[in-house]
């Protein structure tokens, strides 16, 4: 039996070029996003499109239905940014959406598929953090805060998670060219500040979910080789 993944954000950017990679390699895909295009993408590469807002658990739970009887890899990537830099004024409609995109449906996502995972005896898991989840980025201080918190949920929970055969990680690249940043693309460029494309993040996604250890936090960098980032222990 070919195995199966669930991509959450996959109408564009990252989501879909993971869900290109894991396609091309003979893996069944169900695409999770609350973009219609997503539907689009599931005809192109013969996956399974699941429309809907991650920001209800029911969304998870209809995506691992999709995908059968076992789910193998899951890539949890959906995320948004928020355009508040002062919590005196912040737009608290705004705050709840960004929250419940980049953080709960990480929980949500989860929560669905480790059931099955456990059932059939592993699996592995990959959720797209970023260069924010490891340091304070001012321009963005919530989507900071709530990749802090999904590079927080790996570290507690890859552990445990790999006595049980399945392997949890996350990789955190620096700026995409992805349609999250489109709106600031020109002014990126015009500063020299370089981008990753989505196919670069997708191929350390596809090889994190093939090879890492449990536990581990790629960073990517623009122009430079993937590496391991080690965080300094406490005791």
């Amino acid at each position: 039996m070919s195995e199966t993944a669930i991509i959450t954000g996959a109408a564009g950017g990252i989501g879909e070029s993971v869900a290109r990679r894991l396609a091309a390699s003979g893996t069944r895909c169900v695409l999770v996003d609350r973009n219609p295009a997503v539907e689009r993408v599931a005809a192109e590469i013969g996956g399974t499109a699941v429309v809907g807002d991650l920001t209800d658990p029911e969304l998870s739970r209809k995506a691992v239905a999709a995908a059968g009887e076992r789910v193998d890899l899951v890539v949890l990537n959906a995320g948004i940014n928020c355009s508040d830099k002062d919590p005196a004024t912040l737009d608290l409609d705004r705050y709840q959406a960004v929250v419940g995109v980049n953080q709960h449906s990480v929980v949500y996502g989860l929560r669905a598929a480790l059931p099955v995972m456990r059932r059939h005896g592993g699996g592995s898991i990959v959720v797209t953090a970023s260069h924010a989840a490891l340091k304070g980025v001012p321009q963005d201080p919530i989507y900071t805060m709530t990749k802090h918190a999904v590079i927080g949920l790996v570290r507690a929970f890859s552990g445990t998670l790999a006595a049980e055969g399945i392997r949890l990680s996350a990789v955190c690249p620096g700026l995409v060219d992805t349609p999250l940043t489109a709106g600031g693309r020109e002014q990126f460029q015009a500063a020299g500040i370089p981008m990753l494309t989505s196919d670069e993040v997708a191929a350390a996604i596809v090889d994190t979910l093939r090879t890492a250890e449990p536990g581990t936090e790629v960073v990517l960098h623009p122009g430079r080789p993937a590496g391991r980032y080690r965080p300094t222990p406490l005791d």
